[in-house]
């Protein structure tokens, strides 16, 4: 077991699906797919005179983010100007919240892998904008404010996570939590959401805290995790080896899979903090703050619930299926169009996603398929009700993704149609049987694993389409009769 104890504290930045901006009615647009500096204006812009308006749409969203992680909503709220010098911020600093954030002392509930589950507690949640986005070229760099304010909520966890499978559980939820509450499509490859770790290591011996490095603008989960797993490593071999671990911000190199030091890291006094001299004081009421409370949808912990106590699923199938809002949403498309509810997770979780993976589709554009969930619940039912088994099933499935067609129709015209005639099949055993009598002489000699051989070889001679209980239940009745 290893003396060295991973200490991780995660910051998430999450853009608030806002239509104008945090401090402007300057329109909020894809910052990857807009033209640059398309969507700007004198206040994002910094130019002399101009003064930001709160946009109370984003403090109602962030409201709703506090909520719905568990944390204590103070009455009075400040916001602070960050005075470090930011080039891709054209005024020179940044408008964020310090001492007086909106949200504080909530927490998270994540799954662990044994089956546990562990508290991570939010120290914070705080408004801020976001800033613009530098291109770097030959010879300079080229900047694009089209981001530059767009409100941005920062979630500050404790240092209570303890390894890259647990930081992947708190991002994985906290992603699906902003996703069902309508503030945050989760697209980490536009960066409107973004995580940056907070990484040290503990000897066993130790009664504090060593010196941990911040890894920043981490784009995917993924990343997230090979990142916090070479930090780890990084730095337990480097307190070992005497050198020790120097307190810096660090980049995550994705195509050599290490991090590398971008400057050593500022203290917090350096940011110069201090109460936004253009901007009120936001008092939030307790009748403002339930009113937000009664806003708030059913977030993924309780449609996983549901999900276990209504429809039957284990709690890992219901976890799985409401980790996408939009998975969750086709699932429950599919049992109201009449698919039983366990046999449509079994076939979402098994059939469908083998297929999305094979093809690189990502789960969230699941409704973007050219399979409707009115047709897999289709699909489901033919299954159900016998009218083909589960090895066609999947055969027509794939017919599904590739054609969009209906799957009674794919049925029909390549006669997929399960085989469940007593006589056609009894007939194909007994011919199957006579064919291999030294296998069923071994069979009934005690060689049991020959049956299943047995099963195979009548189910090909019936083209895949015959009814396995069917098959195996005169399978097993031929047999016997052979043996008296």
């Amino acid at each position: 077991m290893s003396d060295w104890k991973p200490i991780i504290g995660l910051e998430v930045h999450a853009e608030l699906m806002t239509q104008s901006k945090m401090f402007s009615a300057c329109p909020v647009v894809d910052s990857v797919e807009a033209a640059p500096n398309t969507a700007v204006d004198p206040v994002s812009l910094g130019l002399p005179g101009t003064l930001p308006v709160i946009n109370m749409q984003a403090v109602e969203y962030a409201l709703m983010v506090g909520l719905a992680l568990n944390c204590e909503i103070p009455p009075i709220n400040q916001f602070a100007r960050k005075s470090y010098f930011y080039p891709d911020l054209p005024k020179g600093y940044q408008i964020s919240q310090y001492d007086r954030p909106l949200a504080i002392n909530g927490y998270v509930d994540i799954d662990l892998a044994d089956g546990g589950t562990k508290r991570i507690r939010v120290r914070r949640a705080h408004l801020e904008e976001d800033t613009g986005k530098l291109v770097h070229v030959m010879g300079g760099s080229l900047v694009d404010y089209n981001r530059a304010g767009v409100p941005l909520l920062e979630i500050v966890t404790e240092p209570d996570i303890n390894s890259a499978e647990e930081a992947e559980a708190y991002a994985r939820k906290l992603r699906a939590i902003l996703q069902y509450l309508g503030v945050n499509n989760g697209d980490m490859s536009k960066g409107v959401l973004r995580v940056e770790a907070n990484i040290s290591v503990m000897h066993k011996d130790d009664a504090e805290y060593r010196t941990r490095t911040e890894v920043k603008n981490l784009n995917s989960i993924r990343s997230m995790y090979r990142s916090i797993e070479y930090e780890i490593e990084r730095q337990s071999k480097a307190w070992e080896s005497g050198e020790g671990v120097k307190q810096a911000t660090m980049g995550w190199d994705e195509q050599k899979q290490k991090t590398v030091v971008q400057r050593y890291k500022e203290r917090a006094d350096e940011y110069r903090y201090f109460p936004e001299p253009d901007l009120p004081i936001v008092e939030i009421s307790r009748e403002w703050a339930e009113k937000m409370r009664v806003k708030l949808p059913e977030l993924p912990e309780a449609k996983r619930q549901r999900f276990v106590e209504a429809f039957g699923l284990s709690a890992y199938e219901a976890g799985v299926l409401v980790m996408e809002q939009a998975i969750a949403h086709y699932y429950e498309s599919v049992v109201a169009a009449g698919a039983n509810p366990k046999a449509a997770a079994s076939w979402i979780l098994g059939g469908l996603f083998t297929i999305m993976n094979a093809n690189s589709f990502a789960r969230e554009d699941i409704e973007h398929t050219k399979i409707s969930a009115s047709q897999f619940a289709e699909l489901v039912k033919l299954v159900s009700n016998g009218t083909i088994n589960k090895g066609t099933a999947t055969t027509v499935l794939t017919e599904m993704w590739e054609s969009g067609a209906d799957p009674a129709k794919i049925v029909q015209e390549k006669g997929l149609a399960q085989v469940s005639d007593s006589g056609l099949i009894g007939e194909t055993i007994a011919r199957i049987l006579t064919e291999n009598d030294k296998m069923v002489q071994d069979y009934l000699g005690g060689k049991d694993k020959l049956f299943g051989a047995l099963v195979g070889m009548c189910m090909k001679a019936l083209k895949g389409q015959g009814n396995p209980q069917v098959v195996t239940e005169m399978l097993k009745q031929q047999i016997e009769a052979k043996r008296r």
